[in-house]
């Protein structure tokens, strides 16, 4: 590995005994990257990195959005050639990649998936079809029938990985695999990396998923010689040491400061005599400056700007839920909820996918009305809603992103410059004229929050507000809501913001039934005793998909392929409807009444989005009554 300075030192010297006791078989590593450099643009994401993957290693990726942690991932995989240096990949080693996304072709089933990731395999073809179906099994897949493009988000990540490991990798790497599991998957994932015999890199923000699987953590960030640092341990022991580095770093950077302080005084006063050694003294002291100069670079550090913007509204009782119900086509979701929503609290809410959180979000917000019961609203209230489907008008500047008329936005009553703005959440006045398709999942993130900031809330509706953000940005975002005055409702699969930040937790199980409980530990005890309850038949290691959406009784009457589809449609209606309002307000728009083409664009669009809106409801209606 390249030079890291001060801080390598640091952690070298700390772990110097446990690893002079730690004999290890002596072969190459899986991979080797030395002094490599990748840039889009002008702008370098990383310069002369060196790192390696050792058999069995748990890495743990980690570092601020746009470092080129994704990037980076995609290298090591061999998906993209460095600009410079060289990667060195272990003869015959078998690597696996999982992307952010994980797409399939619409027609593909979930055997045929698994049958391409087979035909690439490795050991006897007798013993393939065996590790196929014992991983399918072990991640819920109990029929392989289904069509893979119509499952959920989150089990499309589960297939993409199962499909990883019947190559039975040596390596596996996974690029933020946790952003569309829910908690159960999670922990799904958790037990199968932390119980591996593969090598593992994992670029992610969870830091209970990256406390309880890694081996040692890995931090691409410019504020290190070297461009990183690697620790060996867990991420506590991670945290732990970068302090020890930084501060050491700080002390160098401090004494070189003062060196070049006292140089400089000597400049100023400007040597009488040129002689040999005076001028060697000056070109020492240029080299100080440099480097000083250098530290002083690396070790700016920026944070985003969020504040959230609370109405000052004086009312306590917000929301009230009265024997609240929530019926979809007559398939009970909740029912029974009593419920009030105050200033001040901040509310999580959980519940495998599909069990009806976003459609309890739609509730609140007053888009659906209860099936029995009342929900009732105090009067004017303000509610600011980031959903997770991430919607931006990729066709969009960034300038117009933030600033949609002019070149500033209101906040807090007073007029800032977009500018300005933009640099509150660490874009440069380069960023501001690139279009939004180009921004990565964490940029666009803090577009959508940017965006939010600009309106005075008393209620905050967030869902999954976690995917794509980095740990500097995310610890920023934890304190503003812990200080927001407003009411909080929190739908995350990041277990260490759910229990830092929420007051209470609502739990839905999936098969019709919520409960209110302190905490996220609380509504995992009570999943267990509900567990228990089940017939003695049942086998919580390979849950039929079907039941664990609503209710075992009412899903057998739904074929597999049914079953499956029901699961991903209320994803799928959010992304719809999210298209209809688009298409809505395109065609509000006061420059499409005098753009004859973009008016006719805009009136075909609207009817597609209107059709495909009224099919995707029609066919959840009948699903659901064919469940019921």
């Amino acid at each position: 590995m390249g030079q890291v300075g001060v801080c390598a030192f640091e952690a070298a010297s700390a772990r110097r005994e446990s690893l002079a006791a730690i004999t290890l078989e002596e072969m190459p590593p899986i991979l080797n990257a030395q002094l490599i450099s990748k840039q889009f643009g002008a702008v370098p994401l990383f310069r002369d990195l060196s790192l390696t993957v050792e058999e069995g290693a748990r890495i743990g990726l980690i570092g601020p959005n746009g470092s080129g942690k994704s990037t980076l991932l995609a290298l090591l995989a061999g998906q993209m050639e460095p600009d410079a240096g060289e990667l060195a990949v272990r003869k015959r080693a078998r690597i696996a990649y999982v992307p952010q996304d994980s797409m399939y072709a619409p027609g593909m089933t979930i055997r045929q998936v698994l049958d391409s990731a087979l035909a690439e395999g490795h050991g006897p073809e007798a013993e393939r079809e065996g590790r196929l179906r014992e991983l399918a099994g072990r991640a819920g897949f109990t029929e392989l029938t289904g069509m893979a493009a119509a499952l959920s988000g989150g089990w499309r990540k589960r297939l993409a990985i199962v499909a990883a490991l019947v190559g039975d990798p040596d390596v596996l790497l996974l690029d933020e695999p946790t952003n569309h599991l829910d908690l159960e998957g999670i922990e799904w994932l958790e037990e199968l990396v932390a119980s591996a015999t593969f090598a593992s890199v994992t670029v992610s923000h969870d830091r209970y998923f990256l406390e309880s699987t890694s081996s040692e953590i890995i931090e691409l960030n410019r504020a290190y010689a070297g461009g990183l640092l690697r620790v060996r341990g867990n991420f506590s022991r991670f945290l732990e040491e970068r302090e020890a580095c930084l501060e050491a770093q700080n002390r160098q950077q401090e004494s070189l400061r003062n060196r070049v302080r006292t140089e400089i005084e000597w400049l100023r006063r400007g040597p009488k005599a040129r002689t040999t050694k005076s001028k060697a003294r000056i070109d020492a002291a240029q080299g100080m400056i440099g480097r000083l100069a250098d530290l002083d670079s690396r070790s700016a550090v920026s944070t985003a700007g969020i504040d959230f913007a609370a109405s000052q509204r004086k009312t306590k009782r917000l929301v009230e839920f009265e024997q609240a119900a929530c019926t979809v086509g007559g398939n009970r979701l909740f029912s029974g909820l009593n419920f009030t929503l105050t200033a001040g609290s901040k509310v999580g809410l959980v519940g495998p996918n599909g069990s009806g959180k976003t459609t309890l979000l739609r509730l609140l917000r007053g888009e659906i009305e209860p099936a029995e019961g009342a929900v009732r609203r105090a009067d004017a209230l303000r509610m600011v809603y980031l959903s997770q489907m991430r919607e931006l008008d990729e066709s969009l500047t960034l300038r117009r992103a933030l600033a949609p008329e002019g070149d500033a936005v209101m906040y807090q009553g007073r007029p800032i410059h977009v500018a300005s703005w933009a640099a509150r959440f660490l874009f440069t006045g380069e960023h501001l004229n690139q279009p939004v398709k180009n921004l990565s999942g964490g940029e666009r993130a803090r577009v959508l929050i940017a965006r939010l900031m600009l309106q005075p809330a008393d209620v905050l509706l967030l869902d999954e507000p976690t995917n794509d953000l980095d740990i500097p940005t995310l610890e920023v975002l934890e304190e503003n809501l812990l200080e927001f005055p407003g009411a909080l409702v929190l739908v995350t699969h990041d277990r260490f913001l759910l229990n830092r930040v929420s007051t209470s937790v609502l739990g839905l199980d999936g098969r019709g039934r919520i409960g209110q409980f302190a905490d996220y530990t609380q509504w995992e005890e009570w999943k267990g005793e509900e567990l228990e309850r089940q017939p003695t038949g049942s086998d919580p290691e390979a849950p039929q998909r079907a039941e664990e959406e609503a209710g075992t009784k009412a899903r057998k009457k739904l074929s597999y392929i049914e079953a499956r589809e029901f699961a991903a449609i209320e994803e799928r209606v959010e992304a719809s409807d999210a298209r209809l309002e688009a298409a809505r307000m395109q065609l509000e728009s006061p420059a499409i009444a005098t753009d004859a083409a973009g008016l006719q664009l805009a009136l075909e669009e609207l009817a597609t989005a209107q059709q495909e809106s009224d099919s995707l409801y029609a066919r959840w209606a009948e699903l659901t009554e064919k469940a019921g």
